[in-house]
């Protein structure tokens, strides 16, 4: 099997036998699950695929008791959070493990000697090719606690945890502060409680679930990104409020769930390529996994293709804010049937 990404066909080329090495935050590749190495990720949806095929997988949010001959760290786009995964690595396996990391030229790749330097670890370049680079050390203890890493900020009167990992870094996306304007409305919450269930699909650093939360709704947030499930947690936790957070593939935990209304500000990016799957599936499976009556509230920039599929899967929908950068959407199931929504375009 071909390596199909840049970075893994750069790695194909290697001399290098790395079976039994740990693959550290990789992209999906056929390639790499072909071989016989063991997957280190906090993408649910990654962990998920190579598990189907019978091939071990860990997470950094649970118990790693791991010591391969090797891992390969694949760098991401976000510089802050390759830092964490170097920092993970070196606070959690043996001193003197062989690490590589390997990235794209446009993604940064190059500025991991800096990073490697002031770490006090060596470092030199084993190969380049399709515009990406390819370097060596080995692992040590720096001193570094790797969850110093998590900081906090405050938005609409709540403490919200953050990490290099969640969308939106350390500050309340534009996107999210117009679907939350639209929210009182849209859900009728008044001065009393709202015992609805409502789902929160993509939660990133949790404003959504604890905004939801505080207002008297029963939350359950998902996300296929561990990182933002942690942060939501650690964010209800921060805020004394209650809610169920879920590492979930779109709707892949929930089962046979419904909801009073589900809520979102769902990602169209994988890396820097645009990726509209994960939002595709939210919107088309919507229906299934709401009760009659219940409604879909979802923000997105202005220029997403979101109309075609809302008319698709609804039959119609209402757009609630429109600020030329973002719009709110909503859609709802009719009472008499699920399939059917009641809004006009």
């Amino acid at each position: 099997m071909s390596a199909e990404t840049p970075v893994c066909q750069l790695l194909e080329r290697q001399a290098f036998d790395y079976r039994g090495w740990l693959w550290v935050a990789p992209p999906r590749d056929a390639w790499l699950e072909a071989g016989q190495g063991s997957l280190l990720s906090a993408d649910m949806a990654l962990s998920t695929a190579w598990q189907a095929r019978g091939l071990p997988t860990a997470s950094p949010f649970e118990a790693v008791d791991v010591a391969p001959p090797g891992a390969v760290l694949f760098w991401p786009k976000s510089h802050a959070l390759g830092e964490w995964w170097l920092l993970w690595l070196c606070a959690h396996l043996p001193p003197g493990t062989p690490l590589q990391l390997v990235g794209e030229n446009q993604g940064g790749i190059k500025r991991v000697l800096k990073v490697l330097a002031a770490l006090g670890l060596g470092c030199r370049k084993l190969d380049s090719a399709r515009r990406c680079g390819l370097y060596a050390t080995r692992l040590d203890r720096v001193g570094i606690d790797p969850d110093a890493a998590w900081t906090s900020f405050e938005a609409e009167g709540m403490r919200l945890a953050s990490h290099p990992g969640v969308f939106g870094h350390g500050k309340l996306d534009e996107g999210t502060r117009l679907l939350l304007g639209t929210l009182p409305e849209a859900l009728g919450l008044g001065e009393a409680p709202a015992a609805a269930d409502i789902l929160d699909l993509g939660c990133g650093d949790g404003i959504l679930a604890a905004w939801l939360a505080r207002r008297g709704a029963r939350v359950t947030a998902t996300d296929v990104n561990g990182f933002a499930v942690e942060a939501t947690r650690r964010t209800l936790e921060a805020n004394g409020l209650a809610g169920e957070a879920l590492a979930s593939d779109v709707y892949a935990a929930l089962g046979a769930r419904r909801f009073d209304a589900i809520v979102s500000n769902p990602p169209f990016h994988q890396e820097r390529a645009i990726d509209y799957g994960p939002a595709g599936r939210l919107i088309r499976e919507a229906p299934k996994h709401l009760k009659p009556g219940g409604q879909l509230l979802l923000v997105a920039n202005a220029f997403l293709p979101y109309p075609d599929l809302l008319e698709a899967a609804f039959g119609g929908f209402e757009i609630l804010a429109d600020d030329r950068r973002f719009r709110v959407y909503a859609a709802s199931v009719c009472e008499a049937s699920p399939a059917v929504t009641a809004y006009k375009r």
